[in-house]
């Protein structure tokens, strides 16, 4: 198995499941995956969550949390502030047709959001109770994440596919959580069972299983073609799982996680 130096390229966290991410120099990492990542969801009148394999004019919001302000903001379209609500009436959620619960952030950001993607959405917010265990490997919790808490993908994965693919695919894409370079190998993510950064310890759950999201343009937030995903199905496909790139990581120890912090392998798959 590769043994070379690695390290955290980058860092992303997505306060709002769908939309842009906020990338940063350093996160605390929680049980649930790097601070505020999926904490709020856009979803129709009846609680259904709104994605952009639907609506990828959610790629175009921003988000921005300063304590307990989110900002959002899209062009064309201004911005608006929330001050984040987390004992307000909790009202039933869906997420792929698994029901948990939400916190409504109220009707002034909810217009904004039904106007900018023009159908009728709210905004909540994972309440302090949330105790979703997630599957795979090793089980953990997230917040409103498609599954586990982290997403890592490496350099060398993503380099591998750009000598595949027609033209480069940009990384976000992909939407990690964190992007590892110093892998010389592509894939190494797939294998990697228990990782440590600094006090921080992450395991494997499962790969992956790529969707009709990375085809979104999420600069435009419009879809872009069959790309990446017809490149990658010529060389990552998995018997009865779907396309894979990259994997995801449950939580096992919390800490605080920066770029630049070191990568060890503690165990191999």
């Amino acid at each position: 198995m590769p043994r070379t130096a690695a390290k955290i390229a980058t860092l992303v966290s997505y306060p709002v499941k769908g939309c842009a991410g906020m990338p940063a120099r350093s996160f605390p990492l929680t049980e649930a995956g790097l601070a505020h990542d999926r904490t709020f969801m856009v979803v129709d009148d009846d609680g259904a969550f709104r994605t952009q394999r639907r609506w990828p004019r959610l790629a175009r919001i921003q988000p921005v949390i300063s304590g307990d302000r989110l900002e959002l903001s899209a062009p064309g379209a201004g911005s608006i502030g929330v001050d984040v609500d987390v004992t307000g009436p909790r009202r039933d959620v869906r997420l792929f047709n698994t029901g948990y619960r939400g916190i409504d952030q109220g009707d002034a950001v909810a217009e904004w959001l039904s106007e900018l993607l023009g159908a009728r959405s709210r905004l909540v917010r994972v309440p302090p109770e949330h105790d979703r265990v997630t599957d795979g490997e090793i089980p953990g919790t997230s917040g409103y994440a498609d599954s586990s808490a982290v997403h890592v993908l490496s350099r060398s994965s993503l380099d591998r596919l750009d000598e595949r693919a027609p033209r480069p695919v940009p990384v976000d894409r992909f939407r990690p959580n964190i992007v590892i370079e110093g892998w010389s190998e592509p894939h190494t993510e797939d294998r990697a069972g228990r990782i440590t950064i600094g006090d921080a310890v992450l395991g494997f759950t499962k790969l992956a299983i790529r969707c009709a999201v990375t085809t979104v343009d999420q600069e435009a937030g419009l879809r872009d073609g069959p790309e990446p995903l017809r490149t990658l199905a010529g060389y990552r496909r998995i018997p009865d799982q779907g396309i894979a790139f990259g994997a995801k990581f449950a939580v096992l120890r919390t800490g605080t996680l920066a770029v630049g912090d070191p990568i060890t392998v503690d165990t191999w798959r």
